[in-house]
């Protein structure tokens, strides 16, 4: 009977055993069926009404409802629907209403949610998704103006934040912000407060039934902007203000409550709009469109650029609008508040290159404004220093005679005024501090005898100023180098709409200057009020040998419809100033190529951060640039000599005997076929160096990173691990070279240097006669962690991380980690190795401890190819690669003569690569044309619009995991029910037997 217990106990084990690694890896896929509200937007502005009676006339199908927005904007026409949509009539309603006449498109109704006012927290905390949509943090430094003693004097001489931007010699004047109409999207305010002398309209765009601010932040804003206490006065006291209470007391709001809001704004008039919230988010489109429609109505829109710094590569949405006047902080002593975010913008990345942004910086820190009820405090923050700008901006609107003001002051004649009255700072670079710190006295200069025109921001690029120019000051032109990308924003206050009369040119001022190539490329509509001229730069071949200063300016001439009461068009000739330094080409081994076109960033996927110990930033969004979050990086090897130059385009678009190194930093993108074979012979044949830094890949993890996102109510998924090792390895298999799956995590020391490697991954294949470098380290990975716990107390085995190799005429190195050169969230950087790595793969200089004698392989290390890093087959990688699907081309970021085809000696046109799993593509259809379409009406004009309808909407593959994932719990599964079958069957063989004996005994006692 024992038996028979411990074999049913054991077999019962063993069932429950198989089914547990489901659970635990793959937790209850949540399958609400609550409805989803969607925003249906239309090509006209009509009565809610109307719409109302128009979709339910032609959508007959069940499952979806009108939803009643009561609030003032209904008052006005609209247009944009809110309607409801159960989870099982989605895909099917959605493809309905896309297809009506009168729809746009349509979008889920996205939440926004900033961070407490007294704490830094963002979007995740501790690995985890807060509800609302993807923000930055706003952090603030609150402290009580009540002090007493040397302090209080201190604070009341630092708080007067007006004095500083001398408001006090306008206020004389008479100008105080009378009849500005400003309108604050924020938390409220509340009645009758005693700071406030013209509140005219309070307005609640919430779902909870109130106009008071009980979290203090849209007080604050309003009482800096038009405050009246002594102890903390605002710019503008008479300005008319226009509370618009966008978020509720936990700080939540939507898309559909600012859409509404904005449409009110736009429809009562509204001239100034501060807006102290950002994200990084610039593919939200409706709320992006709607933005270019407020400045487009004529309101000047200020933002806060964000409080990610000293980061790069932060800006947040909407302030890196070009329409928009992005504010950045700075303290008391002009220097760069640490919080604020840097430049610059990332939507060019990877073919282009950012704007200038923010546009102007203010004092952020320690600023006074108004308590909720009564009493001053201060804060500090971007948030803070944008009603700084927009107090400023109002004082100015008042300054224009209320009669001329529609016909001078715009969003670009603003900005204009802005810009060329402020103050530069010493120290700060242009994508720190844009044109510097607001001077309200200057700015109030160029607005008195201001005419319509149209101007480029910034207008000048000298690199000859630095630091002011980094990071065209660090690195001089030279003949055949990649072209140098300098993007301007074009301001035109003469009308909401402009046009580029006739194409840019270049007017050098002396003979040299004969030397310069330059393409453009450019904004030929101008819309609203601002468009971009970029600068392509490249040195002529007879400038090979030139050393020296070349000096010129680049026209572009602009027109715009005529005025009231004109008759001619407004024309106006724009001028951007270059003075550029030029020397002799460097020598091959001195230059260092950088590979941007296999760079993916946040948005539109979920792209993981490279350090998977980062819990409260999870998303990577910094740009993965040289001069966003590597830009200390590339600031040390223009140190060590080095010139270093990016490629936004295949492998194909470059020579290789011009460049000693090809150097690959966190790729996660595919490779096209001719990139791989092209590499492999330019590495071989043409002695090109090879230098990669990888990340982590695997699949286990990537699947436990997968979380449900309460807004969207969709399931976000990893596109890839830290960096793509299954495409990696497909590079570098000619070689012989091959990433593992392990996660690792350690201290280690090489060399002497004391190093960390954070979620790095390890070298699993490498051949014989290279050097190696292996440390014991932890694996992190799901299936690492597990043998951590089973193999604890035993010494770690080493971990390969570090590789050298010669190959034919080449050299290459690899090496398992790229957080040590990423600014974003270093531990310890590494740019000791990347020196070490780059004078052998450029310049065969062997430090001594890296090629010791015991670190070379006297046979290879092997690993069959079917152990390897595999790719996901269940996430639509063509939704965003460059790659998949994609045409290969050579892109403006390429030298000239390869603009348009695909590369160096490729006369054939390009296969698409085609990965397992994935359908075949047809060619010509565009960008991302491999995406599998949602039934979402697309607004055609703006590309970027088709990214959304994946990232947004359900994720359809989640129950569908790869076979590895499923097929081992199924057999175990299976084999637990065998053991219980069979286990029942002996059962009943013995209790028949039994029976059958017990009858024979008792008919023969």
């Amino acid at each position: 009977m024992r038996g028979r217990t411990s074999i049913f106990a054991l077999s019962s084990i063993f069932l429950l055993l198989s089914l547990f690694p489901y659970h635990f890896f793959y937790p209850k896929h949540q399958t609400s069926s609550t409805p989803k509200n969607h925003i249906i937007r239309f090509l006209q502005y009509k009565k809610a009404e109307v719409y109302r009676n128009y979709l339910e006339r032609h959508v007959k199908s069940k499952g979806w409802k009108w939803v009643e927005r009561k609030n003032p904007a209904m008052n006005f026409p609209t247009d944009f629907a809110l309607v409801e949509i159960e989870d099982h009539f989605e895909d099917l309603l959605i493809g309905e209403f896309g297809k009506l006449d009168l729809v746009k498109d349509v979008y889920l109704d996205l939440s926004y949610q900033r961070g407490v006012l007294d704490e830094k927290v963002g979007a995740f905390l501790d690995g985890k998704k807060r509800p609302g949509k993807i923000f930055t943090a706003m952090s603030f430094d609150e402290s009580d103006a009540n002090v007493t003693g040397s302090r209080r004097n201190l604070m009341m001489q630092k708080s007067q934040v007006t004095s500083l931007f001398g408001a006090d010699a306008l206020w004389s004047k008479g100008y105080t912000g009378a009849k500005v109409k400003m309108a604050i999207f924020d938390t409220g305010i509340r009645a009758n407060h005693p700071h406030f002398r013209n509140i005219k309209e309070r307005t609640n765009w919430t779902n909870e039934d109130t106009l008071n601010d009980n979290l203090g932040h849209g007080t604050f804003v309003a009482g800096v902007i038009a405050g009246q206490d002594a102890q903390c006065l605002g710019f503008a006291p008479d300005t008319e203000i226009y509370a618009f209470r966008v978020f509720t007391d936990a700080q939540v709001s939507y898309t559909s409550w600012f859409l509404d809001a904005f449409n009110y704004a736009i429809a009562t008039k509204m001239d100034v709009l501060n807006l102290s919230i950002g994200g990084p988010d610039y593919l939200d489109l409706p709320f992006v469109e709607k933005v270019w429609e407020i400045t487009a109505n004529n309101i000047i829109m200020v933002s806060a650029i964000g409080n990610d710094g000293p980061l790069y590569g932060t800006l947040n949405n909407p302030a890196d609008q070009s329409d928009v006047i992005g504010v950045g902080g700075i303290d008391y002593n002009d220097h760069i508040a640490s919080f604020s975010s840097r430049g610059m913008s990332t939507w060019e990345i990877p073919h282009g290159y950012g704007r200038v942004k923010p546009d102007v910086v203010a004092y952020g820190r320690e600023i006074m404004g108004s308590k909720i009820s009564r009493g001053c405090k201060s804060l500090s923050g971007t948030s803070v220093a944008s009603p700084v700008v927009a107090g400023i901006v109002c004082l100015l609107v008042s300054v224009i005679p209320e009669n001329k003001r529609k016909d001078i002051l715009n969003p670009a004649s603003m900005k204009q005024a802005l810009v060329e009255g402020a103050s530069k700072l010493s120290g700060p670079n242009m994508y720190e501090q844009g044109a510097g710190r607001v001077d309200l006295l200057e700015s109030y200069e160029t607005l008195k005898s201001y005419e319509p025109r149209a101007s480029i921001f910034p207008s000048v690029l000298d690199y000859t100023d630095c630091p002011y120019s980094w990071p065209f000051c660090r690195q001089p032109l030279y003949a055949g180098t990649m072209p140098v990308i300098f993007n301007t924003t074009i301001l035109n206050g003469m009308g909401v709409i402009g046009y580029v009369e006739s194409p840019p040119a270049w007017h050098p001022s002396n003979e040299e200057g004969n030397i310069l190539s330059i393409h453009f490329t450019y904004s030929k509509v101008i819309w609203p009020w601002t468009g971009y001229l970029a600068i392509h730069m490249q040195i002529k071949e007879e400038g090979a040998q030139f050393h020296g200063e070349i000096e010129g300016n680049v026209t572009v001439k602009v027109y715009s419809p005529p005025g009231q009461g004109e008759k001619n068009p407004r024309r106006s000739t724009c001028v951007l100033h270059l003075k550029l330094k030029v020397v002799p080409t460097p020598e091959r081994s001195m230059r260092v190529l950088w590979d941007q076109f296999h760079s993916i960033k946040y948005p539109p996927g979920y792209i993981p951060r490279d350090s998977l110990d980062v819990r409260n930033d999870i998303l990577d969004w910094h740009g993965d640039h040289l001069h966003t979050n590597f830009h200390i990086m590339f600031n040390m090897l223009r140190d060590s000599g080095y010139y270093v130059e990016t490629l936004g385009s295949p492998f194909t678009c470059f020579d290789a005997n011009q460049y000693g190194t090809l150097l690959l930093v966190d790729p996660e993108d595919e490779y096209f076929d001719e990139e791989i074979n092209k590499i492999k012979d330019d590495v071989i044949n043409t002695g090109l160096g090879l230098a990669v830094f990888a990340d982590w890949y695997n699949v286990d993890s990537m699947l436990k990173m997968k979380f449900f996102d309460d807004n969207t109510r969709s399931w976000w998924t990893p596109v890839t691990g830290g960096s793509n090792v299954p495409a990696l390895n497909d590079l570098l298999a000619p070689f012989g070279i091959a990433f593992g799956d392990k996660i690792l995590n350690g201290d280690f020391v090489i060399n002497g240097e004391q190093s960390r490697y954070a979620s790095g991954t390890d070298i699993v294949k490498f051949p014989e006669g290279g050097y190696l470098h292996g440390f014991p380290f932890l694996d992190s990975s799901e299936s690492g962690a597990t043998q951590n716990v089973l193999f604890s107390g035993m010494s770690k085995a080493d971990s390969p991380i570090l590789g050298l190799l010669e190959v034919g005429g080449g050299r290459i190195g690899v090496y398992g980690d790229s957080n040590c050169l990423d600014s974003s969230h270093m531990v310890t950087n590494c740019y000791w190795l990347l020196k070490k790595i780059l004078d052998f793969t450029s310049r065969n200089i062997r430090d001594p401890v890296l090629f010791s004698d015991s670190s070379k392989q006297d046979k290879k290390l092997h690993l069959d190819d079917n152990q390897l890093p595999s790719r996901r087959t269940d996430v639509n990688f063509s939704a965003y690669s460059s790659v998949v699907g994609e045409e290969l081309i050579c892109r403006s970021d390429s030298r000239f003569e390869v603009w348009g085809t695909k590369g160096y000696d490729l006369h054939v046109r390009g296969r698409n690569r085609r990965l397992p799993g994935y359908a075949a593509i047809d060619l010509g259809t565009g960008l991302n044309s491999s995406i599998v379409e949602v039934p979402v009406k697309r607004h055609k004009p703006v590309e970027k619009n088709k990214y959304l309808g994946y990232f947004y909407r359900d994720d359809m593959d989640f129950p569908e995991l790869v076979a590895s994932h499923w097929l081992i719990p199924a057999i175990v599964a299976v084999s637990g029910l065998v053991l219980l079958w069979s286990f029942w069957k002996i059962r009943q063989k013995r209790r028949r037997r039994r029976k059958g004996s017990g009858s024979f005994r008792s008919a023969y006692p």
